[in-house]
């Protein structure tokens, strides 16, 4: 199951958590993802795809009712 939004193509980032001492471990953020039912606006079917929060707010993807 991939982390990947299938509109935009956020992705997992990756990093360093850093603590006060300066002391380094590495850390993965992932996008905040969310199974949705959209309408296809090509074919007009409904179909379930993986689209981050961003996407679904700034109205990106037509929900199916």
């Amino acid at each position: 199951m991939s982390r990947v939004c299938e509109v935009c193509g956020k992705k997992p980032s990756v990093g360093n958590t850093v603590s006060h001492a300066n002391n380094k471990r590495k850390a993965v953020w992932h996008p905040n993802l969310q199974k949705l039912r959209c309408v296809d606006e090509k074919t007009g079917s409904i179909k379930q795809i993986k689209v981050c929060t961003r996407c679904i707010r700034s109205g990106f993807v037509k929900k199916a009712i």
